[in-house]
């Protein structure tokens, strides 16, 4: 929604995307506010396959010049005690609903000659993370996309850029059953850092843009650890600590 906000501001028309059509309606009311020229809503549960190929094939008719995919959700515990049809949704909301879309765009960008595609990845996508495998993946899925396909489009006028927020107050730790773990219980980042952060990345066409410095220094150090390593400081991170 703070992207959303920004966006609103320098007076762009939206089209907003969500599964809840009251809460849909409500921020309409409020960019239109905040100044964006436009607002449509499409009601869409992005982890239905049907859902996405209807979106899909609409986009695809519509003049767009900023993407941005930020629907995601997560889930902790024991991969092996994971909900199925949760984590099936998972993988089709963060991974396939963010691809199909993003091909959906790309002509029309190519074709006017101008683009911005923005994919909300994680910090998560830069280790494994045991006891939230899938989430962690699928976030490491959209890294690594983003940046193949930002390397495609460098000789054209369309920027791909994958933003990168360490843990933010959203409803999603709540909801992903993280807000107990050592991730979440030290510092957290304000959602409209994050997206002004990710607003000016995209403005400025950077391919990644890691939120804040000790995230930024922490992914660095990432890069030139060995994955065990990695997986046994991650695990550490996910757990959660015994009650006092």
């Amino acid at each position: 929604m703070e992207f959303a906000r920004l966006l609103a501001r320098d007076g762009f028309a939206l089209i907003l995307v969500a599964r809840d059509a009251a809460r849909l309606e409500e921020a309409a009311r409020d960019l239109q506010t905040a100044g964006a020229s436009d607002v449509q809503v499409r009601v869409a549960d992005l982890a239905d396959p049907a859902a996405v190929d209807r979106l899909a094939a609409e986009i695809a008719r519509t003049e767009l010049d900023v993407l941005v995919n930020n629907a995601g959700f997560g889930a902790y515990g024991p991969f092996v005690d994971a909900d199925l049809a949760a984590t099936e949704g998972m993988i089709a909301t963060n991974i396939a609903a963010l691809t199909l879309l993003t091909r959906a765009v790309l002509p029309g960008m190519l074709a006017r000659g101008q683009g911005r595609i923005v994919q909300v990845a994680s910090t998560a996508a830069f280790a494994p993370g045991p006891f939230a495998a899938v989430y962690a993946a699928s976030k490491a899925y959209v890294l690594s996309f983003s940046e193949a396909l930002s390397e495609e489009l460098s000789e054209t006028q369309i920027a791909v850029t994958a933003l990168c927020p360490g843990p933010t107050h959203t409803g999603f730790a709540a909801r992903a059953g993280m807000g107990a773990t050592r991730v979440f219980r030290g510092p957290v980042a304000d959602a409209r850092t994050v997206a002004e952060a990710g607003y000016l990345a995209m403005l400025a066409g950077k391919r990644v843009e890691v939120v804040g410095l000790a995230n930024r220094l922490m992914t660095f150090a990432v890069r030139l650890a060995p994955r065990r390593f990695l997986a046994r400081v991650s695990r550490r991170a996910y757990a959660q600590p015994p009650e006092d």
